[in-house]
């Protein structure tokens, strides 16, 4: 018993300093990483061709579907396609071929939390697509999923999307599940918003809450002072006392920022009763199609497969790599995800029993 305790606490340490040196060589190597990348980028884009990511799933189900025979000809006359495909793209590249290229739709993909993380990627896909796309002839759309978040930090990805409006390129939203407060914002500059039944569309309004331990620190004799140079320096604070004109100057300042928010919207869909809807209320898909939240109601899978009959439809993205410790991070999450459901399956395969 004496031994099984010792060699414990032997694994233990062995486990500790393991740990710790794993994390000091990932803290020297991430510092590295971010000086390199500084230098020579911190990702790269990827493209796909959806195109044929859905005629491959087509085939897939047909094929399970025939008989050998069937099978046998239809991959017959596959090959046959596939050769008068070829041998036209060889006469088109000669200049023997007059036809016009076919017109390209980039999806872009937006997923956001409260600080908009992705706009940095998604700045970096727009720069990418405006380089090439053609106005009046090509389009973007846009794959949002987001309940908003930081008033600045949604501004500047709606900003993002403002310049393919601005380049006169047709921008299209699609809306799985949500774009609210400032997923909505983002959502609103696209030329048409296509939102599925149940999609939460909206809460055109801001909110901002904060604690205040002032009484608490009161109650417990602990002083805390604030100096500014500025009247309106700070108006809310969480450990000093507030005042009611600093009050008011916060509510001020929410209601200026409202007032933005419904300018910014109203330009972009000029035909949204904006009063009638910027009240801070959520409508689902169908209700907010009634109220000219969005232009129609389609899920985004529908819409891009629709698309493949118009043209080239290209996924953009740009795709950050991910340093050391964010890696081991993920890789410690997945092992320890692992380990607990083996724990709860072995639990429940008890109980079962």
């Amino acid at each position: 018993m004496e031994f099984l305790i010792e060699y414990g606490l032997f694994l233990a340490k062995v486990v500790t300093f393991a740990v710790a040196a794993i994390i000091l060589v990932s803290v020297i190597f991430s510092a590295t990483q971010r000086d390199r990348e500084d230098h020579e980028g911190d990702g790269e884009l990827k493209i796909r061709k959806l195109n044929d990511h859905y005629r491959k799933l087509k085939e897939s189900i047909q094929a399970k579907l025939m008989s050998d025979a069937e099978h046998k000809a239809w991959q017959k006359q596959k090959k046959k396609e596939a050769k008068a495909e070829k041998k036209s793209a060889k006469s088109e590249k000669a200049g023997e071929g007059d036809k016009e290229a076919k017109a390209r739709i980039y999806v872009i993909d937006f997923d956001g939390d409260i600080k908009a993380s992705d706009t940095d990627s998604l700045r970096r896909a727009v720069s990418a697509v405006l380089s090439v796309a053609q106005p009046d002839k090509d389009e973007v759309v846009v794959r949002l999923e987001s309940g908003g978040g930081l008033v600045h930090a949604y501004g500047l990805a709606s900003a993002q999307l403002d310049r393919i409006r601005s380049k006169g390129v047709p921008l299209t939203a699609c809306v799985d599940k949500v774009a609210a407060s400032g997923g909505y914002m983002m959502a609103c500059v696209a030329d048409k918003i296509i939102a599925s039944p149940f999609a939460v569309l909206g809460s055109i309004g801001v909110v901002a809450q904060l604690p205040n331990f002032h009484r608490l620190l009161q109650k417990n004799s602990v002083d805390f002072e604030v100096l500014t140079a500025g009247e309106h320096k700070r108006t809310l604070t969480v450990f000093g006392e507030n005042t009611e004109k600093g009050r008011q100057k916060f509510l001020e300042d929410l209601e200026d920022t409202h007032g933005l928010f419904k300018e910014y919207v109203s330009e972009r869909r000029p035909g949204l009763d904006i009063e009638a809807v910027a009240n801070g209320d959520i409508w689902f898909g169908k209700r907010a199609l009634e109220v000219n939240l969005i232009d129609e109601i389609k899920t985004s899978d529908e819409y891009l497969i629709e698309a493949c009959d118009r043209g080239d439809v290209v996924s953009v993205s740009f795709q950050r790599k991910r340093t050391l410790p964010e890696k081991l991070g993920l890789a410690t999450s997945a092992a320890l995800e692992h380990s607990v459901w083996k724990v709860l399956s072995a639990f429940r395969n008890q109980k079962i029993q």
